[in-house]
């Protein structure tokens, strides 16, 4: 919170021993030619495409077509990971009409090529997940391996001396 006040304020100091109108004029100028500068930097980041996960809207204003390919909410997220990772523009929407919900990801017509590869990745991601065995298989089968362990038996006998 303080730094986002640090950041949107900006200080005006004039060193002078008589602040002349003159002096006055010169910082307010300064101060406004810095101001233009400021928003000329904003605008020009504006204008640069936007890279990685971005609305619908946005992806199809960069005039590059688009291609789509369907994702399963669980893999949602390794396949966000993998599409970052090659540097590809995408967008990713919800379809609710379907139950359970279906996920469609739209990329750029240009990255086809990258698309391939993150589709082998994600793919490859998959089947190793499907491949490994399930912990809680595991604790399950653990249990009952420790259930049918004989217990031991602890004898007490108590002796009175006199």
């Amino acid at each position: 919170m303080q730094e986002e006040i640090v950041q949107r304020t900006e200080n005006l100091a004039v060193n002078t021993t008589k602040l002349s109108a003159r002096v006055l004029l010169k910082a307010i100028r300064w101060y406004l030619a810095h101001r233009k500068n400021k928003k000329l930097e904003k605008e020009a980041l504006a204008n640069q495409p936007k890279h990685g996960k971005q609305t619908v809207k946005e992806l199809i204003g960069q005039d590059a077509g688009v291609s789509t390919i369907d994702v399963a909410k669980t893999g949602l997220k390794d396949f966000q990971k993998v599409a970052r990772k090659y540097g590809v523009d995408f967008a990713i929407v919800k379809d609710k009409t379907v139950d359970p919900p279906k996920y469609t990801v739209f990329f750029k017509s240009r990255d086809a090529d990258a698309l391939q590869r993150i589709v082998q990745e994600y793919s490859a991601k998959e089947l190793l997940r499907k491949e490994r065995p399930s912990v809680l298989k595991k604790l399950h089968a653990l249990t009952e391996l420790i259930a049918s362990l004989p217990k031991k038996v602890k004898e007490k006998t108590m002796e009175k001396e006199r």
